[in-house]
């Protein structure tokens, strides 16, 4: 089954016996954005077609701020595009990005996901999360069970939201972000990506 044929959050949950929570969890980790970015992005949204697609979306809205942190990470994590993401019949699919752990074999070599980001087509937050949850299932079974936290965001490009699955608990973030608070927005992103690269440092270490 398709990660897009789930619908709801809870038919994810009932089918995988996952807990679901509420509760602010972030704590937000400035990150200093460049002048050229606030510009460009401030210039697309301005003058330029930034969402008549969900192609367009991705490309000019999303992508732009996920790849803007990653390049703090790079040495550790790999930020895929629309990447292959397959545990069993049940879990399979394409999510929009996935962070993943730098394989040693290379830059083309998909290693262990720690975050996913699914893209709320027409708006659809629930569904959105119903899609995210389920690939935030499947990542951590393809980290062969270890302890964890996968964490995962949906976004429609405007609005941004946040959840981490550890074992079989989801929480999901109460206070959303907006692209219009740029500052708040890569803040949260931040922590999550430096929350990732914790647990990388962690495992290496153990």
């Amino acid at each position: 089954m398709a990660f897009s044929n789930y619908k709801t959050i809870g038919e994810v949950l009932k089918a995988f016996q996952v807990i679901y929570t509420e509760a602010n969890f972030v704590v937000e980790t400035p990150f200093n954005i460049p002048d050229y970015f606030r510009e460009d992005l401030e210039t697309m949204m301005r003058d330029g077609v930034v969402d008549n697609s969900e192609f367009a979306i991705c490309e000019n809205l999303i992508y732009p701020v996920l790849k803007e942190v990653w390049k703090c990470y790079r040495s550790k994590f790999i930020l895929w595009s629309h990447q292959s993401l397959n545990y069993d019949e049940k879990l399979s699919g394409f999510p929009e990005y996935i962070l993943a752990k730098r394989s040693p074999l290379g830059k083309v070599v998909f290693d262990k996901p720690y975050c996913i980001l699914v893209e709320a087509k027409q708006d659809n937050f629930e569904a959105a999360w119903a899609q995210c949850i389920a690939e935030m299932i499947a990542a951590h079974k393809l980290n062969n069970e270890l302890v964890i936290t996968i964490f995962g965001i949906v976004s429609n490009g405007g609005l941004w939201q946040f959840g981490k699955l550890e074992a079989e608990s989801f929480t999901k973030n109460i206070t959303p972000c907006t692209i219009y608070d740029l500052d708040k927005l890569f803040a949260v992103v931040n922590y999550i990506f430096k929350q990732c690269e914790s647990q990388l440092n962690n495992l290496v270490a153990a």
